[in-house]
């Protein structure tokens, strides 16, 4: 096993290099679709390539030192710790080497790697159904993607401007940079930040759109029809109704906005409706009702996804005496 993971080691360092041939390419992406634990490796190795790299090769990059480091490196990190943080399912719509470049990329725009600049004009993260992931923008800044979600930033994000295209629910912890305001464009909103902790759910077939903000400050712009600009402090929330097309402000303890970046699913009298969309998110199953009327009942309780399958939170809910359900493989029936 380590032999393999020798020579998949290899590949992902000629990627960042100068880019691998079609044989290698399929070779690696045959070899990440085999099981979550070799996507995990291949992720993981390419932020220790990256970590592995100082300054100096900046300046001077030499390919077999840099392959030499990233060798010590990963041996060090095979004996010293276990991969951080197992519950997130990292996954990209592109190949998974090249998509994690925008894990961390900064040192691939540094050394000039022009192969990879020039592969795409974009750069896409996705989180499946039934998955998040975690990446780190080119400008250091955190990004946490919901099941379900994607994110799309240019190659040159930090050169000349800050800008993400957002689909889903996200968590940022944006660096400050005051010349370089940071955007995030959703479907029905933009948030623009100098430096803060925010949490924006907008997945386009949702009837609200809903920001929170943790820390700093946002001005948030209505791109369904013209609002005067609203700016959000701390604990406070934004609802967008895209029905009615207009923002509300309240305020809200915006720290339960992220429980999901640690993998809680919270409810706090939640519409029951909402709880279904949040768990065919997050288990990758599909909920029906046999009674429509079920929609609208009010649900709170607090879950890891981690640790309780959808049975245990099925079971809480048969639990209230209102409800109670069938399970037909992935397809789940309240009634």
């Amino acid at each position: 096993m380590e032999d393999k993971n020798a020579h998949i080691d290899e590949l992902i360092s000629k990627l960042l290099v100068q880019g691998l041939d079609n044989n290698e390419r399929k070779e690696l992406d045959a070899w990440m679709a085999q099981s979550e634990e070799n996507r995990k490796h291949a992720m993981q190795r390419q932020e220790i390539w990256f970590s592995a790299t100082g300054k100096e090769d900046e300046k001077r990059y030499d390919q077999a030192q840099a392959f030499e480091a990233f060798k010590k490196r990963t041996a060090a990190h095979r004996q010293t710790t276990k991969m951080k943080n197992p519950y997130w399912k990292s996954a990209c719509k592109y190949a998974a080497a090249i998509a994690a470049i925008g894990l961390i990329s900064y040192f691939s725009y540094r050394i000039g790697e022009t192969n990879l600049k020039q592969a795409l004009t974009e750069i896409e993260v996705e989180a499946p159904l039934g998955s998040q992931t975690r990446l780190r923008l080119p400008d250091s800044t955190l990004v946490f993607l919901n099941a379900g979600s994607r994110i799309v930033y240019a190659q040159n994000f930090g050169v000349d401007k800050r800008e993400v295209r957002l689909s889903g629910e996200g968590y940022f912890e944006v660096t400050h940079n005051a010349e370089k305001p940071f955007m995030v464009t959703s479907k029905d909103l933009q948030v623009r930040v100098l430096g803060t902790k925010f949490n924006i759910c907008d997945y386009p077939e949702d009837s609200k759109a809903v920001v929170s903000l943790i820390e700093g400050k946002v001005a948030l712009d209505n791109r369904i029809q013209k609002e005067t600009e609203m700016i959000l402090l701390p604990n406070e929330q934004m609802t967008l109704n895209k029905e009615e097309r207009r923002m509300k402000k309240e305020t809200k303890t915006a720290s339960d906005a992220k429980k999901w970046t640690t993998g809680q699913l919270f409810f706090d009298e939640t519409p029951l409706i909402e709880v279904a969309k949040t768990l065919e998110r997050s288990y990758n199953t599909q909920i029906t009702f046999g009674n429509e009327s079920l929609k609208e009942c009010l649900f709170c309780g607090s879950f890891n996804r981690t640790e309780q399958n959808i049975k245990d939170i099925l079971e809480a809910l048969r639990k209230t005496g209102k409800i109670h359900y069938t399970i037909d493989n992935k397809n789940i029936t309240l009634y």
